[in-house]
């Protein structure tokens, strides 16, 4: 599984075509606002049908409102606020949602590049925050990371760009993403420095693959999408069991958009790496899930 996601990303990422005067038009559509939206993320919320080595859920929900600052829809250069929140509810006595993970961000979007036969080239910068909002104890008595109520909070920056363009033999709109992400020491909780990995290489494609377009609904949601999302990280960490290979995590999220539905649609997703739930990321998933996912995109 993991060598035909990175088979897809490369071949797929290679699909540079021309554009041609059929497809044209819904490339222009996917402007800046639209390259943010993929590249924020969408909200989701998980069905209690995990199928692999995570602990037992009722749900898994990330929520990500986002908030634009910018002169038009059309602007070159936009911000996004997003108080993003991830949280957990478990399948045991009282149904705790144990530790939600906080990750305030603001983010800065620019278009570089506007050319009808070679894309759209964009690049972004985000500082934010990501904490559980617990102040206990980072270690237990006997030594172990206290995922109950001890405290992890970290700041990052994370700088790349997106490339975007049509894939002609799938008529889809294609993204590709790749960016650098950094942890200072300084902007960690303390007991991070030497278990966390400060940076981070993110590579991401996404395809959406384009509606039939009509007078009546001249904007329409993509029917179904496709995202590969691969990462590197860098750092301390390195004597854990499977070394090198424990430094990479791996996504796979398959989109299908209804007709009968406006703007949510039903998803597969398959996730291999570190734990990304806050103060957990020492734990290793292999997890296969489903849900529902939020998709605003019109094109």
């Amino acid at each position: 599984m993991m060598k035909m996601l990175l088979v897809f990303m490369v071949i797929a990422s290679l699909f540079s075509l021309p554009v041609t005067a059929q497809v044209r038009d819904s490339l222009t559509r996917a402007g800046l606002s639209e390259i943010s939206q993929v590249n924020q993320g969408n909200s989701y919320v998980t069905f209690p049908a995990d199928i692999g080595n995570i602990e037992p859920l009722w749900f898994e929900a990330n929520i990500i409102p986002n908030f634009y600052i910018r002169q038009s829809k059309n602007s070159r250069l936009i911000g996004v606020l997003t108080p993003q929140i991830m949280l957990r509810m478990y399948q045991e006595e009282s149904f705790p949602v144990r530790t939600p993970g906080y990750l305030p961000q603001i983010t800065m979007y620019y278009l570089l590049k506007e050319k009808e036969d070679a894309g759209l080239l964009s690049i972004f910068g985000r500082f934010a925050h990501h904490s559980n909002g617990q102040d206990g104890s980072f270690f237990d008595d006997d030594g172990r990371i206290n995922l109950e109520s001890g405290n992890f909070s970290t700041n990052f920056l994370e700088f790349g760009f997106i490339a975007t363009n049509i894939n002609t033999r799938l008529n889809a709109v294609q993204f590709f993403k790749s960016s650098f992400e950094f942890h200072p020491q300084a902007w960690n909780v303390g007991e991070l420095n030497g278990l966390y990995h400060n940076y981070r290489w993110h590579n991401a494609l996404s395809i959406f693959k384009l509606p039939v377009k009509n007078r009546i609904y001249p904007r329409k949601n993509a029917d179904i999408s496709l995202k590969g999302e691969a990462t590197w990280m860098f750092g301390n960490p390195d004597s854990r069991e499977g070394y090198p290979f424990d430094r990479l995590n791996l996504r796979l999220t398959f989109y299908y958009h209804p007709a009968f539905l406006e703007d949510i649609g039903l998803f597969v997703q398959y996730y291999h790496g570190s734990d990304y739930y806050n103060i957990y990321f020492e734990n290793r998933l292999d997890v296969l899930r489903f849900g529902l996912m939020t998709e605003k995109l019109r094109f």
